[in-house]
């Protein structure tokens, strides 16, 4: 049997376990300076302040990506909203949730909720799809060539989650001269009042 004096204990806890404590210290307080509170978390919606910073970011590389398996992604979304978001599908015209939709408040990605549009931009485009002229940031959606059906378009995708949204058009009203054609089974929308926010 060994016995240790309680001053070798001391040092042993000295020398192993505070460094071990500064260490995990250090890491959380850089988490904490490189964590962007409420900018779209799962389960969280932008209040005005957050609402006003955001679409004044323009720092999409430093997005956090929201990754999932696929099992995961089917755990999470309904049949119609996977075929959409990561199948890259289409829903039916005139007859999906948004599309005749004047609620105001701002549009969220349904696959990992970070904010996509505003209703201020939404527009009735008479193509049977909730249009918007402008998303709410330049850090909310990326636009990638699709080359699919014969034909080239621009898709559009979440920015954090990657996830289908639908196609950008240069068809649409000033002041952009877009139609961001989404599907409203790739949204998700959180009334919001937004007239305090200009």
């Amino acid at each position: 049997m060994v016995i240790v004096s309680k001053k070798h204990q001391m040092n042993l806890r000295n020398h192993i376990l505070l460094p071990i404590i500064a260490l995990l210290s250090i890491a959380c307080a850089t988490d904490a300076r490189n964590h962007q509170p409420n900018l779209g978390e799962m389960g969280k919606d932008l209040t005005l302040e957050e609402l006003q910073e955001f679409r004044n970011r323009t720092d999409i590389e430093n997005i956090e990506p929201f990754v999932r398996t696929d099992e995961q992604w089917r755990e999470m979304l309904s049949s119609s909203e996977y075929r959409v978001l990561r199948n890259q599908g289409t829903e039916l015209p005139w007859r999906n949730e948004y599309n005749k939709e004047k609620t105001e408040g701002i549009y969220y990605c349904r696959g990992c909720h970070h904010p996509l549009f505003s209703s201020e931009a939404k527009y009735e485009s008479g193509t049977g799809w909730p249009s918007f002229w402008e998303p709410l940031s330049a850090i909310s959606v990326k636009e990638v060539e699709d080359r699919s059906w014969f034909m080239v378009r621009t898709e559009t995708v979440c920015a954090r989650c990657g996830s289908h949204l639908g196609h950008v058009f240069e068809d649409g009203p000033e002041p952009t001269g877009l139609r961001y054609c989404m599907n409203s089974a790739a949204l998700r929308l959180v009334p919001m009042k937004l007239g305090e926010d200009k």
